[in-house]
């Protein structure tokens, strides 16, 4: 059975996006780009919620983009060959390798789990992300730790006061300050 991994950037006081809606803070070096490159490779599949879909349109039309350098244009060829599933009540159409869920999270992941498949199932958006989350469905977290505060916004773990015990799989340091930790939920 495939694997459902959550792989996002956080503050180090835990939040994806600060009190004022940015998250330019995050924005990674060549060395922790290419760790997220690697982790697109390893899916078979990403899901996304609506806002995280709206940012990341913008590689649909990399190939338009002249200032883009040879790294990032390597990422879009990745990430656009990638199928994608979004789930919003709110959008009517989507671009690319992408289509709006038919289901929740819930019905999407068991629905996928059961497919045949080598890589994982791919989990982003702080609020699709606290659904799967709290239905027990996340069986590996993978966080950048980028070293600042910004005091507030929407936070990486929704407090919804449950346990998870997690397992330290992997642990990395970049030159950026940057601290990747990768853990398995524990079962």
């Amino acid at each position: 059975m495939r694997k459902v991994t959550c792989s996002m950037s956080v503050s180090l006081d835990g939040y994806i996006v600060g009190p004022d809606g940015r998250f330019d803070w995050s924005v990674p070096d060549e060395e922790v780009f290419r760790l997220a490159m690697d982790e697109v490779r390893g899916l078979d599949v990403h899901l996304l919620g609506r806002r995280l879909y709206e940012t990341m349109v913008f590689w649909e039309d990399a190939d338009r983009k002249p200032e883009l350098d040879d790294l990032e244009r390597e990422f879009a060829v990745i990430w656009n060959a990638l199928p994608k599933v979004v789930f919003s009540t709110t959008l009517t159409e989507v671009r690319g390798n992408t289509r709006l869920a038919s289901g929740g999270p819930v019905q999407e992941i068991e629905r996928l789990r059961a497919e045949p498949g080598e890589g994982h199932i791919g989990i982003g958006g702080a609020t699709l992300a606290a659904e799967a989350a709290a239905h027990g469905l996340i069986d590996e977290y993978r966080i950048r730790v980028y070293p600042v505060l910004v005091g507030g916004g929407t936070p990486f773990f929704p407090r919804d006061e449950r346990r998870e015990d997690l397992v330290l799989a992997e642990t990395s340091t970049f030159d950026s300050g940057v601290v990747y930790l990768r853990y398995q939920v524990r079962r």
